[in-house]
């Protein structure tokens, strides 16, 4: 009974050995795995970093308004982040199906899918921050439409555009990479946060990340979001910049995802994704 016992034991142990080794295998062979393991981590203490710097050095001032500040802020940063996630999601929903290769055998174009994929990425951000933002009246007694003006229609299209150019450039390198690198769909996204200023000004990065901030549409969305509560003042620099910005990388997305197509249909990509 015992070394029957003992030979169960061992047959386990085996069997736990080959499927952690399937799973090694899996991961270091993926280096976007590799890189999500520190990169979460690394996000959060740099983002909270930031954040503790800039209250220490605003004081009263931005605590006064803490409330419109940080609930504008996070439910901004969400049209971004949902933006960019509607747009490739409902991608990655036709490569799990395996369906993006019947997409273009049909008469469908590109752009066509391009466009239908910003329009459902609208839906989907008009739903969950709408739906946050109505709550946020109840339950905390803000209203970002009170706080913010009319302006709030430009600072939500500024954060809307960049999110669908930062999805269509995700797309297309789960794309190029196969389905093991979907983690980029929600990883890209925050390691923009620290760099985009979305709870603190710009001045508390240091000075190589203030440039690659203000080579990005949101953080000018909302250093013009902050101006607006802080100080009551109509940041309209920001806001062209912002738009500026954002033509310029929907542009290069636009590029980046035309010719990983290119590639992909020459490379017979689109009718097998894989890890």
């Amino acid at each position: 009974m015992r070394r029957s016992e003992a030979s169960g034991v061992r047959t386990s142990l085996r069997r736990i050995g080959a499927m952690f080794r399937r799973h090694w295998y899996l991961l270091t062979s993926s280096w976007p795995r590799v890189l999500e393991l520190v990169y979460w981590p690394t996000v959060q203490i740099t983002l909270w970093g930031f954040i503790t710097l800039w209250l220490a050095r605003a004081g009263g001032s931005a605590m006064a308004h803490a409330t419109a500040l940080f609930l504008s802020a996070v439910l901004l940063w969400d049209t971004f982040f949902r933006s960019q996630l509607g747009v490739a999601l409902s991608f990655l929903e036709e490569l799990w199906a395996r369906n993006l290769g019947h997409l273009f055998v049909s008469p469908l174009r590109p752009f066509e899918l391009v466009l239908s994929l910003f329009a459902m990425s609208l839906v989907r951000t008009l739903i969950g921050v709408g739906g946050a933002a109505l709550l946020a009246v109840p339950i905390h007694g803000f209203s970002i439409a009170a706080a913010l003006g009319p302006a709030l229609v430009l600072f939500f299209s500024g954060n809307l555009i960049f999110g669908w150019a930062l999805g269509l450039a995700s797309s297309a390198l789960v794309l190029r990479l196969g389905l093991g690198a979907e983690s980029l769909v929600w990883a890209l996204v925050f390691l923009l946060q620290p760099v985009c200023a979305v709870f603190y000004p710009l001045s508390v990065l240091p000075e190589p990340l203030r440039w690659i901030g203000l080579a990005l549409p949101p953080a000018h969305v909302f250093e013009g979001m902050r101006a607006l509560v802080l100080e009551g003042r109509f940041a309209a620099d920001h806001l062209l910049a912002a738009f500026a910005l954002d033509l310029f990388w929907l542009l290069v997305a636009g590029g980046v995802f035309a010719l990983l197509l290119e590639s992909a249909r020459r490379r017979g990509l689109l009718l097998q994704v894989a890890e």
